[in-house]
């Protein structure tokens, strides 16, 4: 099974949409190992966001991220990272999908609900990033049968 990242942004803890949105991951058949409220630094997300320290909107960003705590979540599935992706939608809310997250819920590219790794490798790392080893959890999942066939697919 493959783990990946979910942040819950400022904008989502603001406007009350925790629960709607960590429901749609769960109803998906998506299994929380881990999750927890933090406030973000300047430190973790010049690091998160260094892809985009050159952008001229780079400390808007950084502001947006900070302006209350967000919700981190790791989750685990098959083709994690690909099913959280096609969940959340595209990067701008006005051009995502209706039936997504952010088709649902956002307007914009940057408040647009979450942030939502890219990339199995970059899950990995991400996840190290905002997750300490022992705040990801292994438990009995009896559902599991009711998501996946038993072989997996």
């Amino acid at each position: 099974m493959e783990k990946t990242l979910i942040l819950l942004k400022p904008c989502t803890v603001q406007r009350g949409l925790i629960g709607e949105v960590i429901h749609r991951f769960e109803r998906k058949g998506l299994r929380i190992k881990g999750l927890k409220m933090m406030q973000l630094d300047e430190a973790i997300l010049n690091e998160h966001y260094a892809h985009l320290a050159d952008r001229p909107f780079f400390q808007w960003v950084k502001n947006a991220m900070m302006a209350t705590p967000v919700v981190a979540m790791c989750v685990e599935g098959t083709d994690a990272v690909e099913v959280v992706r096609s969940i959340t939608g595209a990067t701008n809310g006005r051009k995502a999908a209706p039936g997504t997250i952010r088709g649902d819920y956002a307007m914009s590219g940057q408040e647009n609900i979450v942030h939502a790794s890219d990339s199995p490798e970059n899950a990995a790392i991400e996840l190290r990033r905002f997750f300490k080893e022992e705040e990801i959890f292994d438990y009995p999942y009896p559902m599991r049968d009711f998501f996946y066939s038993p072989d997996g697919i």
